[in-house]
């Protein structure tokens, strides 16, 4: 499932247009993270961009928090033109046919896209899983966020379908993976020597397994290596974090 996330919109022309653009070209869903204004749903301009569009409150969200927004998702792919960090910048050619297999599961992976006025900041970039450029003409290098939005859904609509998945191929949801990150953290923090030790061990522990792509074969691995390195059993109760149903990746 493809989930359109707009980070700090500002033009209720741009959203009406999106709208338009995932009735046509999805299914989809849409989250506004912090729009600059939230009367942009309501703006004439967003009424006429989104004309004939049916049921519009039941396929926006708004939240006020890009972890929010990404909480439940299998994947994150930010759209910018700028690389961030030494991380890799990829072209948005190379990404297509991978996205087509991930987005045709039932857990929701996010294709995020920054305001109109700066794109997505550092901070904004840091939770992202993979950055992706789209690729422009020299003749001109900014593209509208709606046109861009656009292209990613009507590529992905034209896509050849993916194969079916293979048994233990299955790319772990989101809730599996906040529970094996709890589990690694609270493990691989309970060997180091020092509390600065464990300070970095933890986040960087958050880093990596938050970021990684991760099947629930991974998961499974990772969860059998913490029970050898002396982890107890441990349910995603016990993080304060809400039952796996039917997931593979959590410890048997």
């Amino acid at each position: 499932m493809k989930r359109i996330v707009l980070v700090r919109p500002q033009g209720p022309r741009n959203v009406g247009s999106i709208l338009r653009v995932v009735d046509n070209f999805g299914p989809a869903e849409i989250v506004l993270v912090k729009p600059d204004k939230p009367s942009l749903l309501i703006h004439p301009d967003f009424e006429q961009m989104s004309h004939g569009v049916e049921r519009i409150v039941e396929k926006i969200r708004v939240v006020d928090d890009l972890h929010e927004a990404l909480a439940d998702c299998t994947g994150s792919y930010g759209f910018t033109a700028r690389a961030r960090d030494h991380r890799a910048l990829r072209d948005w050619r190379d990404v297509t046919g991978e996205l087509v297999t991930r987005t045709s599961s039932s857990e929701p992976v996010a294709l995020v896209f920054g305001s109109e006025e700066n794109g997505l900041t550092g901070a904004e970039t840091a939770p992202l899983q993979e950055l992706v450029r789209m690729p422009t003409s020299n003749e001109h290098g900014s593209i509208n966020l709606a046109m861009t939005v656009g292209i990613v859904m009507s590529t992905l609509f034209f896509a050849d379908a993916p194969s079916a998945e293979t048994e233990g191929s299955k790319p772990i949801s989101g809730a599996a993976r906040r529970f094996l990150v709890e589990r690694l953290k609270e493990v691989f923090g309970q060997r180091a020597l020092s509390a600065p030790a464990r300070r970095d061990i933890v986040a960087a522990t958050e880093r990596t397994f938050s970021l990684a792509p991760l099947e629930t074969r991974d998961a499974r691995s990772w969860h059998l290596l913490a029970r050898a390195l002396g982890g107890k059993k441990k349910a995603p109760q016990d993080y304060g974090l809400p039952p796996i149903v039917n997931e593979a990746s959590s410890e048997s």
